[in-house]
Parts: structure tokens; sequence; C-alpha cells
């Protein structure tokens, strides 16, 4: 049972501040996501919010204004659009993608700065998550945790055997006022093969890495300083920079320079190999939205005949038909005899493909790279 809360001062829920990295173009929902309008930007499951949207609303319970927002140069103007009330002090720029290890390492740069006993918690943008309640009780066992001196993890409860996420092999029970579900990590894992997955599965104690932190900014700059020295001094000298008139000199100047290298790799496994990570699982309902197939296990929009349906002004018939039609256009699709297709119409192009295929989309973005014809990507 928590024996403090949020209106204790000493409480950590008072430490708290939410990290939101939007990046990634999301290749795989290609041509809906492109790098001018990537993923976290659409309304993917007919819920009438966008997924940058809805994971801000999500944090504001826990974070009040306290969410700091990382993405690139050229969403800025869109990010400000769907999140009017991110101050220019939430706000940090990238001006070229760099891998979550910079992003997320600036954000700890920062508030490690602005208050060194801050804990954050990063959470992308491009997730699907119901219900917040839930949600956020295990946020808050996170922040718990983490005030202990922890890299905290949110694992998903597996409900499959599923080959395409990361896992976490949890260890012993952490006796953590506050947080009755936390427990040691013991290593992290790749996507494994379905035999492996299964495995997994059966034996209990793995959740699926969904990419979600929470911890003491010092502890996160304390194994980035050990483990990746560069990219250390870099985001440091940024950060110096950066609540002063020269942030833009020192971060154009820099930013350019630093290594790309995902924040698992660069933070959480050579911590979690220190006895510095613990996890704590959620089970609320998750989604990475990685293609259209996923779109329509999500299935929030709204069926017209067996079809999940999005877009604004889609005019959709069908006929024994099944699968995923997304239109951002007026055009009239009509599907008849045909199950488990995916279809994608957008002004300048269209893809049809089927739910079993989805995963190969991003070898057509490739593809379309390779031949010049980038307008379209």
């Amino acid at each position: 049972m928590t024996t403090d809360n949020a209106t204790n001062p000493k409480s950590p829920l008072n430490r708290f501040h939410a990290v939101i990295p939007a990046g990634g173009v999301g290749t795989r929902l290609w041509p809906l996501s492109r790098a001018a309008a990537p993923k976290f930007l659409h309304d993917l499951t007919g819920s009438g919010s966008t997924l940058l949207r809805s994971t801000y609303d999500r944090l504001e319970p826990l974070a009040g204004s306290r969410i700091l927002v990382v993405t690139g140069e050229a969403h800025r103007a869109a990010v400000c659009r769907q999140l009017p009330e991110v101050s220019d002090d939430e706000l940090v720029l990238e001006s070229e993608p760099k891998d979550s290890g910079a992003a997320i390492g600036l954000a700890a740069a920062i508030l490690h700065r602005r208050d060194p006993g801050t804990i954050m918690g990063s959470f992308a943008a491009d997730q699907v998550i119901s219900p917040d309640e839930l949600f956020q009780d295990t946020v808050r066992e996170a922040i718990y945790t983490a005030a202990t001196g922890k890299i905290v993890t949110i694992g998903i409860k597996p409900t499959h055997a599923s080959t395409g996420f990361g896992y976490i092999r949890s260890g012993r029970a952490l006796d953590v006022d506050g947080a009755p579900n936390a427990h040691t990590v013991v290593e992290f894992v790749e996507k494994p093969s379905e035999e492996v997955a299964r495995k997994y599965l059966e034996a209990g104690d793995y959740v699926w890495n969904a990419g979600m932190f929470v911890a003491p900014v010092a502890l996160m700059l304390k194994h980035l300083e050990d483990n990746q020295p560069e990219l250390f001094t870099g985001l440091q000298e940024i950060a110096a920079a950066w609540d002063t008139p020269h942030r833009a000199e020192v971060t154009s100047r820099v930013w350019p320079t630093l290594p790309k290298i995902a924040i698992d790799y660069a933070v959480a496994e050579p911590a979690a190999a220190a006895g510095d990570v613990a996890v704590v699982p959620g089970t609320f309902r998750w989604d990475d939205v990685g293609d259209f197939a996923a779109i329509g296990r999500l299935n929030n929009a709204g069926d017209v005949d067996g079809m999940t349906v999005l877009g604004e002004h889609a005019r959709v018939f069908s006929e024994d038909a099944s699968g995923v039609v997304v239109s951002d256009t007026k055009r009239v699709i009509a599907l008849i005899g045909i199950k488990d297709v995916v279809i994608v119409d957008t002004p300048d192009a269209l893809l049809v493909t089927t739910t079993e295929h989805a995963q190969l989309v991003k070898g057509t973005v490739d593809a379309l790279k390779a031949s010049g014809d980038t307008d379209v990507l």
C-alpha cells in the first residue's frame, strides 16, 4: 500500500517529468505515414485523437504541465498545433534524427540541469494504450521504484508468443513501498524465433520490451557517461547552452557529430548488467501499431461489413470482404469477395496488400527511395 501521494511535498510523484520522444517515420504504414507526416501525427484508431495527442493526455494526470516533447524541426508546426499547451521550454527540436539514445539522453541532460532531483519517464508518441487508468497505476509504481535508485522499464505481459518484440526477463521481487509488482531485471533479450517466444510465454517471467523507461535523470546520465562517453559529452555541452542565448549555435555545431545509438544499448542493457534496472509489468492493452495489420487488430474504427475503415471522408462498399481500408481521398472503394485485404488510398499513392504481408511495406519504401521516387515518401 502506498504511504504517500502527490499532495505530500516529499512524494517522488512530485519529482516526475514526462518525456515524449516523437520521432520515426513508421515506414510500414506508408503511404499514410511519411517523412512530413509520421504516424504519431495520425489518428490510427478512429478515436478522433492522434497518437501524439492521446499520449500527452494519458500523461497529463501524472505530470501536469511537466511534459517535455522531443521531435524533429520539420514537425514543429504540426506538433504545436496538436499540443498548443506545450511551452517553448518543454519543446526540444532535433535538426536531424539521431536515434533514441541522443533524444532521450538530451532530455535527461536538460532536465538534470534544471533540477538534478528529477525522475524522468520516457514514453513514445506512437503507441496505443488502454485503459489510461491501468497505465497510470503502472507508471506510479515505476516512479516509486525509480526513487529507490533504479532505472525502471515498464514491460508488457505477453498475450501471445510474439516474434516482433524484444523481451525482458524479470528476476526477484523488490520490496518497494508503493510498487508491489516491481522486480529486478535479469536481462534484455532480442526478438526471438517463434519457438523461443513460446518458451518465454510458458516460463512466465518474460515481458515485452515496450521501450518505456522511468528513472532518476542523474542515474540515466551516469550510465550514459560510463557506456557512451562521446555521446554523453556532446549532450552535456548542448544541455549547458540550452537555456541560454547560445542554444542554436552550440546545438547546430554539436548535434550532427553525435553517434547514433538506441537508448536500450546506450543505457538500459549495460545498466541491467550492473544491477541497476527494475521492471514493472503492465497489464494494460498496448500496441506499437507497427503495420496495417495492427490497425486491423485494434479495430476501434467503424466497421463496414467486416472491414476496418479509417478516414474522415472514406467511402467504402464491401460484400463478402474483410480487412483494413485507410482512405485519404473521396474516391469510392468497392471490395467484393476478397479477404484480409489492406488498401491505403492517398491522393498520390495507392497501397494494396494483405494483412499477412503488411510487414513487407517497409521494403517498398526502401525500393522507392533507391529508385529516386522520394516525392511520395
